[in-house]
């Protein structure tokens, strides 16, 4: 009769992972599924470095355990990593998860553009207004118009906000280009600037080729700043969203509300109980990096707006950062007992928690016969951006909700902690060449599509200028963590403001914040 308990039979390498032992783990790997979630939703990846063991850890990554899976709680193994305070943890996983996105990031590249292979070509504007609640941010917000060119399993898109680095919005003239032939996908960014294409190209079946784990290697700065600052992790709930016809009038006499927008009749919808929820720990840093985070924090207290709930050992609320009871008492018997309640108790780091609920109200304009569709023709392309963009990734999660029925001709959500955003789709088959300059329609929608034959869209729009310099498989294409850098620039700011300092003005941010007058003007109606 076996003396095993019975958890090691049921989770064979969460077993391994709780007790570090590595070598058996390697040994145990064989027939086995590497992300077997054991009773509280972790995989043996996300076990082993919630327990801070290093060793399991690397021979988890060595075996390709998913880097970039959340545990039950929505937090990453980087978070986990973070949350441990090893420093060489931290620089294992960020190597990991960096050589994961590098490597496939054209996975599914082909699918998304075979998706949209029967769609009619179509050129389209998506209009990106940014605006914060807080203070002087909203002077500094950027403005972008993306233009989308579509033909066959062709796609481009042109954009100039690239992103937000280093307390700056990153502008420049880049353009996108995806292509799929057979078993190729290629992906290219032209940066009109410097005249350079990187380029990549690869087999679907295989990965990207000079893509290596070595040349993933983290900056010893990244590690120290990740170590020294708070682990946040934002997410938009949208499980009570709901959708109501928003109404127009006066007193006793009102109305479903309709607005045109460039030139489209639209139904005005109100996106009801859209929650942002940002979950924050800190129990990894010191005392000193908690109280200036806390200070930070405090400062924006009278404008955030949100509902706040610290979590500790038995739930207590009075306690800023109640701390969970010493988790050492947990037995693995206890731990892997599905029906075992473990009492606020966890593995690892004792936590220090805080969650806040920002409620948004969100709008959308929805057009019934706009000449595009979203699920076909629309949706694909947001997916696809949202691999370099991280703005088009929130976007991404808002438009696969239901909506009402029709097209979202323009949407107003929130998009970061600090950041809303109203995108707004216009000038629709009135570019067939990236050199062209989409003017102002005659007529009305409908009237140009019966005088127009079968629009097409340009090739050269899909060619390199022969002057640009190409580099293959390079690496600048990259998703930026966003979130938390813009979570900073606003509470800079609103330090500024109270000190009596001015903000920054686009001069004096490495010219990275400009207007876009000249995009503007094409939405004048």
């Amino acid at each position: 009769m076996s003396t095993e308990p019975e958890y090691q039979a049921d989770y064979p390498l969460h077993a391994r992972v709780w007790n570090n032992d590595y070598r058996a783990l390697e040994r145990e790997l064989e027939g086995k599924d590497i992300e077997q979630l054991d009773p509280r939703g972790r995989s043996p990846l996300h076990l082993a470095v919630s327990l801070g063991h290093l060793e399991s850890a690397r021979v988890l990554l060595r075996h390709k355990a998913d880097v970039t899976k959340e545990n039950k709680d929505g937090w990453t193994v980087l978070h986990e990593a973070v949350s441990t305070g090893d420093p060489e943890l931290v620089q294992m996983v960020l190597q990991y998860r960096e050589f994961h996105k590098a490597s496939t990031a054209l996975g599914g590249v082909p699918e998304l553009l075979k998706k949209t292979l029967e769609a009619s070509d179509f050129y389209v504007e998506m209009k990106w207004e940014f605006t914060s609640w807080v203070p002087l941010l909203s002077r500094v917000c950027p403005n972008d118009v993306c233009r989308i060119w579509k033909s066959g399993a062709k796609l481009r898109v042109d954009a100039t906000l690239l992103g937000f680095e280093n307390m700056s919005w990153i502008r420049g003239k880049h353009s996108f280009i995806f292509k799929e032939e057979d078993n190729w996908a290629e992906l290219m960014e032209i940066n009109h600037d410097d005249r350079t294409v990187t380029k990549e190209r690869f087999d679907i079946s295989q990965e990207i080729e000079g893509i290596t784990l070595d040349s993933m290697q983290p900056a010893e700065r990244e590690v120290s700043k990740r170590l020294t600052s708070p682990v946040i992790n934002t997410s938009l709930d949208t499980s009570a969203i709901a959708f109501e016809r928003t109404k127009a009038g006066f007193w006793g006499w009102r109305t479903d509300k309709e607005e045109n927008v460039n030139g489209y009749e639209a139904k005005v919808y109100s996106a009801n109980n859209v929650n942002v929820i940002t979950k924050t720990r800190t129990e990894h840093l010191t005392e000193d990096e908690k109280s200036r985070y806390k200070a930070d924090r405090n400062f924006l207290e009278s404008i955030l707006g949100t509902v706040e709930h610290q979590f500790g050992a038995q739930g207590d609320l009075t306690t800023e950062f109640a701390t969970a009871n010493n988790p050492t008492a947990i037995t693995p018997e206890e731990y892997f007992n599905p029906e075992f309640d473990l009492k606020n108790r966890d593995i690892g780091r004792p936590k220090e928690l805080t969650i806040r609920t920002q409620k948004f109200k969100g709008t959308l304009w929805m057009c019934e016969d706009f000449p595009l569709s979203l699920a076909e023709q629309v949706t694909p392309i947001i997916d696809l951006m949202a691999r370099t963009s991280s703005h088009f990734a929130h976007l991404r999660d808002f438009i696969t909700l239901q909506f009402p029925p029709g097209f979202p001709v323009k949407i107003e959500i929130p998009l970061f902690h600090v950041l809303n955003a109203r995108i707004t789709f216009g000038n629709v088959n009135s570019c067939s060449r990236a050199e062209d300059s989409p003017g102002t329609p005659k007529g009305t929608p409908d009237e140009e599509a019966a005088a127009s034959p079968k629009f097409e869209v340009d090739q050269s729009v899909f060619e390199i200028p022969p002057s640009y310099h190409i580099q293959e498989n390079g690496r600048s294409l990259h998703m930026r963590d966003e979130d938390d850098e813009i979570m900073q620039f606003a509470i800079q700011q609103s330090l500024l403001e109270c000190s009596g300092n001015q903000p920054l003005s686009p001069s004096q941010s490495n010219g990275s914040i400009s207007s876009n007058q000249g995009f503007d003007a094409q939405y004048e109606r």
